[in-house]
């Protein structure tokens, strides 16, 4: 009886919260601007809305004039005072958490998140499910075991701010009605060394009724195999009521051949595009690509074209000014003290009205050693359409400028490791140096310049990635290796791992 309970007020739940979102789905560029002004009047008091003189900001365009792009060393001060217990400095409040990342150029970086913010963190996980409910009409995931693959949910404080991780802190906001179904043990969750972990996540879960798992891919796909490996079978056979997994971090697709392998049944997927500075984006047509963008999250979007990222001039759109299929950086303001933040992801406008994206790269993360600018997007497309010509299976690959070859022109070097090869590595490699062509103009005239040749593979061991990770102290949580560089750091650490 509680279950049917359950399963109809879920059923009931997600018919009116999707009826209501249409609201804003409708009114997404209004909205947008009335958020930054609400934004704006509530910090005018605060000493960065001091500084920026908020008292005479009436519109978006004396925003722009007035708040320069940021990224987290230039908030670095600010926020250093506000560990320090400071109030008033971004935003009206002392922060409720710090949501600590681990950074390149700034070491661990510290992501404040307010009381106004924390509840839409929350409320975009809850709307991702409902839509999917509502949408499908099912709901019987809510009566089995659920599974959330995360980082340690023990906090820590930084003068009274409870400091964790994102996935750590979003724990101990977990609805009541979940929580009974909610593995694994908080024994295991706490758990640092992350191969242990997994192992001890499989011992809680193997002989359980899963119905619901959650998390980034390279790790459900961990997972799996632990489970695959110790039972000889397929998840679907040992989990039959699997219905649904909810992943987001990086994007689904290149995953998407191995996961099913590994699956050996059907089972619904939703994509999500959360991050420490809010949770932006979900899949709400399970028909097509694309990541509903939330408007309505206490979070102002601008996006920079992606040519114009970093130059002095760059202009700065908002949702009215966006063109469908162009790469934009995405620039932040949130109800958390982050203002014109540059959260370093790249976004591809797929639809308008409602608003959806394709999380295309990271502005960090691309190869342009010889001006090709290739990003992420792009490569992960070109392997895409190469797997459909050549089958095989690959469970990650890197790519790197090989600048001063020993011999030869300079090239791109594929770095991948395959779970299965293509039955011909070369026509593989034909197929994604010319698919690869078709996708980057710029990469084609090098080619046909004779300035490049075509990319090279190189074949990597089994859990050559694994390995990597683990090596770097960056195994497990939301840590995952970048596809693109510019340089060869990452390409240096893998040649060990070569055929």
């Amino acid at each position: 009886m509680l279950n049917f309970f359950k399963k109809n007020a879920a059923l009931i739940w997600a018919k009116r919260h999707v009826q209501k979102a249409e609201e804003f789905k409708n009114n997404s560029e209004k909205n947008q601007e009335e958020l930054l002004i609400s934004l704006v009047n509530t910090a005018q008091k605060t000493l960065f809305g001091r500084e920026h003189d908020f008292e005479n900001i009436h519109s978006v365009k004396e925003f722009q004039e007035r708040v320069p792009i940021a990224d987290y060393e230039d908030l670095k001060p600010y926020i250093e005072r506000v560990k320090r217990g400071q109030s008033n400095i971004l935003w009206t409040e002392t922060p409720e958490y710090f949501a600590k990342t681990s950074g390149t150029t700034s070491g661990s970086k510290y992501i404040p998140i307010s009381k106004e913010g924390m509840p839409y963190q929350i409320a975009g996980a809850q709307s991702a499910l409902f839509h999917y409910i509502s949408k499908k009409n099912n709901a019987d995931f809510v009566n089995g075991k659920m599974i959330f693959l995360q980082g340690s949910p023990e906090l820590e404080e930084v003068f009274g701010i409870k400091t964790g991780r994102l996935s750590g802190i979003v724990a101990h906001h977990i609805p009541n009605y979940l929580q009974k179904n909610r593995l694994p043990s908080w024994e295991t969750n706490i758990m640092e060394d992350w191969e242990e972990k997994v192992d001890k996540i499989v011992e809680e879960t193997e002989r359980e009724n899963m119905t619901l798992i959650s998390g980034i891919p390279p790790w459900l796909i961990m997972y799996f195999e632990k489970l695959t490996e110790k039972h000889g079978k397929k998840i679907k056979q040992l989990f039959p009521n699997l219905q649904l997994i909810v992943t987001g971090g990086v994007n689904y697709e290149p995953y998407r051949d191995k996961m099913e392998d590994l699956l050996g049944g059907k089972v619904d997927i939703i994509q999500t595009f959360p991050a420490s500075e809010g949770f932006f984006a979900f899949q709400d047509d399970y028909t097509k690509e694309g990541l509903l963008l939330l408007t309505n999250h206490g979070i102002f979007y601008e996006f920079i074209p992606l040519e114009e990222y970093g130059k002095p001039n760059a202009r700065r759109l908002t949702l009215r000014e966006i063109e469908l299929n162009k790469d934009y950086a995405l620039i932040l303001t949130t109800n958390s003290g982050l203002w014109a933040y540059s959260i370093g992801d790249v976004v591809r406008f797929i639809n308008k009205n409602p608003y959806r994206v394709l999380v295309s790269g990271r502005t960090k993360h691309f190869t342009s050693a010889f001006g090709e600018h290739v990003i992420a997007f792009e490569v992960e497309e070109a392997i895409k359409a190469t797997l459909e010509k050549y089958p095989a299976q690959i469970t990650e690959f890197h790519l790197a400028p090989q600048v001063n070859p020993e011999e030869g022109l300079p090239y791109h070097e594929w770095l991948i490791e395959f779970e299965k090869e293509p039955s011909d590595l070369e026509l593989f490699r034909n197929e994604l140096n010319q698919q690869l062509r078709n996708r980057n103009t710029y990469y084609d005239d090098l080619i046909t310049g004779n300035i490049l040749q075509k990319l090279q593979i190189s074949r990597l061991q089994k859990n050559a990635f694994h390995e990597y990770a683990k090596s770097q102290g960056k195994l497990g949580g939301q840590n995952k290796t970048p596809r693109l560089a510019n340089d060869r750091n990452i390409a240096k650490l893998l040649e060990i791992y070569k055929l």
